[in-house]
């Protein structure tokens, strides 16, 4: 679903001479235009079972104390029907409503109306209006970049109301957790049915958008690519950034504050997943204007994977470690939470260097040092569909000559620590990791794909320099 977003091979980019564009180079950007069986088995699969992967985690921590098994033995053995179990499932109720029209609707207030000030104040942080990259029309948005500003007021008020305005109990969040998540879904399916529609009667830009001829793969995948209402309001990157990843860390808060309300007392498990995942929160934010490169927002579409992923998924499934930690206080040893802050902290360190790296070839047109030395680069071209030719230079220095997505590496690293911060008990917060496995996993290989349709020779020189894709002499 919603993913944590990363680029793929590094590269600069300069726009060159007009040559004939055709359906092919057109095809090398974003999704599918044609659709196999397989692609659609995998949409229908993804459509009809990721809502109940969802509902089947956050119902297991509610009525089983997070067992993944006991649901299935209790239904096998007869002693509890599909229909008990769905009895006792909380149903969206007047006050999570409320709760969440409000949270959405400040989310949009502070995205659409509040420009950017962060960036005047704060030393190495770029905000404000920037462009992104080039769609395969060969428009070039601009986008107004505020997401850390916008994280930074939601949680200034959050930790008032906590010790100062006491307008709600910082609880909230846990206590209404199920009910949100029938709020978030309903959001999630609205917004992707009025992308469809919009796609169809009303696109931003006609020439950025894919119709397959298939009804599953057009609403899953998307068919406009940077939807926009007015100037500013980018569905993609809204929706990407907030209302999920601003929820993370107050999420992970509200679990926190349940844990000290239960048990009196908040373990250090609790504390490292919240650090933890709060470094990658604020390092998304802190970078967003560099996400704008990312292969969310510069080749997938906008529809269901990306509008209901962001308003579900991501928060609901991303969270599980806090939320098991509500329902089993672990109290790790000091030498296990050191080992796992180690672990979060070298995987944040490749995650952070390996894209700086490659931010600082792309900035610099080459023209810099990486470990100490010239970069080593790879000549690459290709055409937009409005024929344009562009030139690239794919780095093959630094992290990049390890391996040729060594930044989910890290990625994969720090998702492990999450996981291993709760202990051994149950397998449920373990979730994470084998879903970013699989997820980057497959992610390499789409992006490797279209890269080889892309550039095709020059990027076959580029799997020569660089043969490993995320363990050298391992994969």
């Amino acid at each position: 679903m919603a993913a944590k977003s990363q680029p793929s091979a590094p590269k600069t980019k300069s726009p060159g001479s007009v040559s004939n564009g055709t359906a092919a180079s057109q095809g090398q950007w974003g999704r599918a235009w044609e659709v196999d069986w397989f692609s659609l088995a995998s949409v229908v699969f993804l459509l009809l079972f990721a809502p109940f992967i969802v509902y089947y985690f956050i119902m297991a921590c509610d009525q089983y104390s997070c067992s993944l098994m006991a649901p299935v033995v209790d239904i096998v053995t007869g002693r509890a029907h599909l229909s008990d179990i769905w009895a006792k499932t909380p149903p969206v109720t007047k006050k999570a409503a409320q709760l969440y029209s409000v949270w959405v609707t400040f989310q949009v207030v502070l995205y659409s109306l509040l420009p950017d000030f962060c960036h005047k104040f704060l030393p190495g942080y770029v905000g404000g209006v920037q462009e992104g990259a080039v769609t395969p029309a060969g428009v070039v948005n601009k986008y107004e970049i505020n997401g850390l500003q916008a994280w930074l007021i939601t949680h200034l008020l959050w930790f008032a109301n906590a010790h100062f305005l006491f307008w709600f109990s910082p609880t909230i969040i846990f206590d209404n957790w199920i009910p949100l998540m029938w709020c978030a879904n309903i959001l999630g399916y609205a917004v992707s049915v009025f992308i469809m529609v919009k796609a169809y009667l009303f696109p931003t830009n006609a020439k950025d958008c894919k119709f397959t001829g298939n009804f599953f793969y057009n609403y899953m995948m998307g068919i406009e690519f940077n939807p926009r209402i007015g100037k500013w309001f980018d569905f993609k990157l809204f929706f990407n950034g907030r209302p999920g990843i601003v929820a993370w860390t107050l999420i992970n808060l509200s679990f926190a504050a349940k844990q000290q309300e239960l048990y009196g007392r908040v373990t250090n498990s609790m504390v490292l997943v919240n650090i933890l995942q709060a470094i990658y929160v604020v390092d998304y934010f802190w970078n967003e204007t560099w996400y704008l490169k990312t292969i969310d927002i510069c080749h997938d579409h906008f529809g269901w994977y990306l509008g209901w992923g962001d308003c579900v998924w991501l928060p609901y499934l991303y969270t599980l470690q806090g939320l098991y930690l509500v329902y089993h206080p672990v109290q790790l040893s000091n030498l296990h939470a050191a080992g796992v802050l180690l672990l979060g902290l070298l995987g944040y360190y490749i995650f952070r260097m390996t894209n700086h790296q490659k931010d600082l070839f792309r900035r610099t047109n080459g023209r810099c040092l990486i470990w100490g030395q010239k970069p080593k680069v790879i000549e690459c071209s290709y055409t937009s569909a409005d024929g344009q030719k562009h030139h690239s230079k794919l780095l093959v220095s630094g992290f990049w000559g390890v391996a040729r997505h060594f930044n989910y590496t890290g990625d994969l690293l720090g998702s492990l620590a999450y996981c291993l911060a709760c202990g051994g008990g149950h397998l449920l917060p373990y979730f994470y990791i084998i879903y970013m496995t699989i997820l980057l996993t497959h992610r390499c290989l789409r992006d490797e794909h279209r890269c080889a349709n892309k550039y095709g020779r020059d990027w076959e020189r580029y799997v020569a320099t660089v043969p490993y894709r995320l363990l050298p002499g391992v994969f």
